[in-house]
C-alpha cells in the first residue's frame, strides 16, 4: 500500500481556498496539527489536513468561533451516543446569538431609517442623524 499523497502549502491553499497565512495560523493555535515536514523544510498535507481545514472554513462561513470550532473538531473525533446532543447545544447556542445579532441590526436600521426620513423631510435645523450619533 503506497503512503496517502502529500501536497505542499500552496496547494493546500488552493484547494481550500484558504490563505496560506490564516492556515499557518490555524496550525499554530492548534486548529491544524502541525505538518509533516521531511528533511525539516517544507510543509506537507494530506487528504485529512485537507478534510480539516474545509471543516474549519466552512464553520468559520457559518459564524462559528474559533473555540467552538475547536469543541465542534473535538466531538468530530468522539465516539459516543453523546456527540450529537453535544453538537446540537453548540448550534443552538450559536443560532441563539445569530438571532440576537439579527435583532441588533433591525434596531440599528430603524434608527438610521427614521433620522434619513427626518434629514429628508428638512424640518429640523440640526441633522437629525448627528443628533441620534450624539444622543441627544
Amino acid at each position: 500500500m503506497s503512503p496517502p499523497a502529500e501536497i505542499a502549502i500552496g496547494e493546500l491553499s488552493r484547494r481550500t481556498q484558504c490563505n496560506i497565512e490564516t492556515i499557518r495560523y490555524y496550525e499554530r493555535i492548534g486548529l491544524l496539527p502541525e505538518p509533516r515536514r521531511p528533511g525539516g523544510r517544507f510543509r506537507r498535507y494530506d487528504a485529512n489536513d485537507i478534510a480539516r481545514l474545509r471543516f474549519v472554513r466552512r464553520a468559520r462561513q457559518l459564524g462559528f468561533t474559533l473555540d467552538e470550532i475547536r469543541a465542534l473538531m473535538q466531538l468530530a473525533d468522539t465516539d459516543g451516543d453523546d456527540v450529537r446532543a453535544e453538537a446540537r447545544s453548540l448550534a443552538a447556542a450559536h443560532v441563539a446569538e445569530i438571532r440576537a445579532k439579527i435583532a441588533d441590526l433591525q434596531a440599528m436600521e430603524r434608527v438610521l431609517t427614521a433620522a434619513i426620513c427626518e434629514c429628508e423631510t428638512r424640518q429640523q435645523r440640526a441633522c437629525p442623524l448627528i443628533q441620534v450619533l450624539s444622543g441627544t
